[in-house]
């Protein structure tokens, strides 16, 4: 008796699996046919602004680095992702062939103030050109044009910023009254005047790997608050971070390597940068920044 009981329930389990098998085959077979899966990718570039409400102080950035991810594509809808400034939003919509040109509609949610519709087209498989248009009309930027191109996110702990250029913090100057007094020794006049000032990085943003390098009170302790910062976001950049304030936008967004590609990569550091992490937020409590001049 027991082994026959043992044989139906084999039998019985054995059914229930080939029935289970079957479903998911067929669930399978019935889903649209993705096509155009070539397309499938990041298009990196400029998010550039086309028209502003110019009654009204400028808030947003003329120009942000834009990821336009296209996810799956079927004959009925595309889906994929937008990340810019802070923001991940996803996208669906529609795609239209009418001979070499391969256009695009795509929407994002719409339960965000941000939120709006991109217009573009794909040209030789890598170039995105096009338009975003806000949803709310009353935004301070109501559109802007996009120009991309296709790059595949990989992430890679050694790439370093730039070295050309200064890394000087536009966003959050300073007035600084001074003083100066005549050059002729028989006048003695002074004059002055209020100048704006500014807080610029060192060459320790170069040397210092904070993906690497396990780093060291002693390594940090003489940085300038200006440098711990922009080391710690290089960790975040490295791992395609969008960041949401312009102080720190201003520093990655012009750097070839850095893709944004997600609002929050904390699971993806490693053990190293995890620690540094901690550190520099430690430093960046108590340093200061040496201000001065500088052109823009």
């Amino acid at each position: 008796m027991k082994k026959l009981f043992c044989l139906l329930l084999s039998i019985f389990l054995f059914s229930c699996n080939s029935k289970e098998k079957k479903t998911i085959k067929d669930k399978a077979e019935n889903l649209p046919k993705e096509i155009r899966t070539d397309l499938y990718g990041s298009y990196v570039g400029d998010f550039t602004v086309l028209e502003r409400d110019t009654t009204r102080p400028e808030k947003e950035n003329h120009v942000n680095k834009i990821n336009i991810i296209i996810k799956k594509i079927t004959e009925t809808e595309v889906t994929g992702q937008s990340v810019v400034a802070g923001n991940s939003r996803a996208l669906s919509g529609q795609m239209n062939v009418d001979g070499n040109t391969i256009h695009f509609i795509l929407k994002e949610p719409g339960n965000d103030k941000n939120d709006g519709v991109f217009d573009f087209e794909i040209k030789n498989d890598s170039i995105l050109v096009g338009t975003w248009t806000a949803n709310n009309t009353k935004k301070e930027v109501t559109k802007r044009k996009l120009e991309l191109t296709k790059k595949e996110f990989k992430y890679d702990p050694n790439v370093m910023l730039p070295e050309e250029g200064l890394y000087v913090d536009y966003v959050n100057p300073k007035e600084e009254e001074v003083t100066e007094e005549s050059d002729d020794p028989e006048i003695k006049d002074t004059a002055t005047y209020m100048e704006t000032v500014y807080r610029e990085a060192s060459e320790s943003i170069f040397k210092i790997n904070s993906s690497t390098q396990k780093l060291k009170e002693s390594d940090v302790k003489n940085l300038k608050k200006i440098d711990l910062e922009i080391l710690r976001n290089t960790i975040f950049a490295r791992h395609g971070l969008t960041f949401k304030t312009k102080t720190v936008r201003q520093f990655f967004d012009d750097v070839e390597w850095y893709i944004p590609v997600s609002d929050n990569v904390n699971s993806e550091l490693t053990s190293v940068e995890k620690e540094n992490v901690v550190l520099l937020k430690r430093f960046e409590k108590y340093a200061e920044d040496n201000y001065d001049s500088f052109g823009r």
